[in-house]
């Protein structure tokens, strides 16, 4: 027999709720086979087996908050079931009464008093508040006390009524007062339920906010309310670059297994003037801001239209054109696999967000928190330009152009660093020798 634990999922994350079990008990397992999925208060992620065998048993229960390093199941490599429990033994018989005395008949004993009925504000999903009785994941505990909530006033969904993300979120939606605060919770009210079914109302469909649409929609309203938002956008000829994607393409391909884009020669001109002007690469503190000298690179992943992740290539400014490529390809992959622990989505200095795969003209994106500016990598179509001819005179040609648009925070800076920003991040992109960058 194995034991499966808890694995480390990030330097500073110290426990896990299991949200999933993908295979049950008697289950043939393969070793790096998905076995379960795992929230933690930064990431969601499958957890592959760390071995073959047949699953025989399974500690950890879909809901249970278990702390890193803990058992959680048992596997058997040879296929042999888990031993069974030890039966307890039978109570003794008591021994028949003497023949020459009567046996005398006995009444059953009173049935004992009907228990009182809970008061109504109590539920078996959702217990009085009492501190020490609630159980919950990290990331409920964080949600519970970023909204000043009560947990006795949240209908719990999850095994034995432990309260879920999805409880809390929805009883967030549904208590929001027009000012988009949560409504403080009142001891008297009942708990809120869970978020219904997608349902037809007419000619309508109703579909429920997933998870993520509504932890995406509370992060980007909080960054709104802290940062003071503005947009510079910058137009950028990329024909210089599309004649190294055109020339490299097919072998690129055929060497890495995935396509030469337009987003790894942004990211490594990006790395490049972020140290000319290092405030852009920063975070904002208490009153101060944290520049930092190093550039760890976050790259925002749509996950199949469910959603957003924004994982991070460290060290980034270290690295040249084909490592970046790499890493994003790798970082993507895995996140839309659920297969990122929560180090690889933490840390991040500077963040790109990728629309231009869609044609899009400029995208307004919203601030990644801490960070103080975030770079929209918009369509990049062919256009007629002026360029300037080698007899000095002007021509109009065709080259690939697109529009790089940066959201910025106006308390870390004002709008002429920003746009000396943008202007040598453009100079980069137009005149360096690109070739050089590839293997």
């Amino acid at each position: 027999m194995s034991e499966v634990r808890m694995p480390q999922l990030g330097e500073t994350v110290m426990e896990g709720t299991i949200i999933q079990w993908y295979k049950q008990v008697g289950d043939e397992v393969a070793e790096d086979e998905p076995l379960f999925e795992v929230s933690t208060d930064k990431v969601d992620s499958e957890v592959p087996s760390p071995m073959s065998g047949v699953l025989v048993e399974i500690v950890a229960a879909e809901g249970d908050t278990v702390e890193v390093g803990a058992v959680i199941a048992v596997l058997s490599e040879d296929g042999a079931a888990a031993p069974p429990a030890p039966e307890p033994p039978a109570p003794a018989a008591e021994a028949p009464p003497p023949a020459s005395e009567p046996v005398a008949e006995v009444a059953p004993p009173p049935p004992p008093p009907p228990e009182p009925a809970p008061a109504p504000a109590e539920t078996p999903s959702a217990p009085a508040s009492g501190g020490g009785r609630f159980v919950l994941s990290p990331v409920v505990r964080r949600l519970i006390a970023e909204n000043g909530l009560d947990p006795s006033q949240i209908t719990g969904t999850g095994v034995g009524g432990r309260i879920t993300r999805s409880d809390v979120e929805s009883y967030i939606a549904q208590n929001r007062t027009a000012t988009g605060r949560v409504a403080p919770t009142a001891p008297s009210a009942p708990p809120s339920a869970p978020a219904a079914p997608t349902r037809s109302v007419g000619r309508d469909t109703v579909v429920p906010l997933s998870n993520i649409r509504r932890i995406t929609g509370e992060h980007m309203v909080r960054s709104k309310q802290v940062s003071p938002h503005v947009l510079t956008a910058v137009e950028v000829d990329f024909e210089g670059v599309e004649q190294v994607r055109r020339a490299h393409r097919e072998e690129f391909k055929a060497e890495h297994g995935f396509s030469l884009t337009y987003l790894p020669f942004i990211a490594r001109a990006v790395c490049d003037a972020l140290h000319e002007y290092p405030h852009i690469n920063a975070s904002v503190g208490d009153n101060e801001l944290v520049v930092h000298n190093y550039v760890n690179l976050a790259v925002a992943v749509d996950l199949d239209f469910q959603g957003l992740l924004a994982p991070v290539v460290v060290d980034a400014d270290r690295k040249r054109l084909t490592a970046i490529a790499e890493e994003v390809a790798d970082l993507s992959r895995r996140a839309r696999a659920k297969k990122l622990n929560a180090d690889e989505i933490s840390g991040g200095t500077f963040t790109i967000t990728n629309p231009g795969q869609w044609g899009t003209m400029m995208q307004f994106p919203i601030i990644n928190q801490p960070q103080v500016a975030i770079l929209s990598t918009d369509g990049i179509r062919r256009r007629p330009v002026v360029v300037t001819a080698e007899d000095g005179g002007e021509a109009i040609t065709i080259h690939s152009v697109g529009v790089l648009a940066l959201a910025w925070d106006h308390r870390a800076f004002d709008g002429a660093y920003v746009a000396a920003f943008l202007d040598h991040l453009r100079s980069i992109i137009e005149t360096r020798d690109w070739h050089a960058e590839m293997p």
